[in-house]
């Protein structure tokens, strides 16, 4: 479908380029609402779901937790903070054969597949440890 052009689309588009994290239609809205006082959520989505459909966005779905988006559209993997939410691109060589595999091992035609690698981002990991050896070092003052 052709798509009248919109200046909150490119935007949109705009700000998804130029930002390496993967944000939320919330922190999209947060970023844009000033420079459109009239910008709603509705027209956030609406514009997304027309990026997506012109192949130049794509949606990270997270399950019960809100969508990521972002307008890096090379084939690429997630790593990914189960403290903070952090979503990061990680540039491991992409297997290529494993849409094969799945497809000679199942009865479904594969057109794609994503993986992503969880664990504790190395902020999280600082302070964790951080809180940790305050946590000791108060334990220890009040023993002595």
């Amino acid at each position: 479908m052709k798509y009248k052009r919109s200046k909150q689309r490119d935007r949109i588009l705009q700000l998804l380029q130029q930002t390496e994290t993967h944000p939320t239609a919330d922190w999209l809205y947060q970023k844009l609402k000033k420079e459109f006082p009239n910008l709603s959520f509705g027209t956030i989505y609406r514009n997304l779901n027309i990026l997506i459909e012109q192949n130049l966005v794509q949606r990270i779905p997270f399950g019960s937790t809100y969508d990521r988006y972002e307008a890096r559209m090379s084939p690429h993997y997630h790593l990914i903070c189960e403290s903070c939410g952090l979503v990061q691109d990680f540039n491991l060589p992409q297997y290529k054969d494993i849409n094969i595999q799945a497809q000679k091992m199942s009865d479904f035609e594969i057109l794609r597949h994503r993986i992503d690698f969880f664990g504790i981002c190395e902020k999280c990991r600082r302070r964790k440890s951080q809180f940790k050896y305050n946590k000791e070092s108060t334990h220890r003052n009040k023993t002595e």
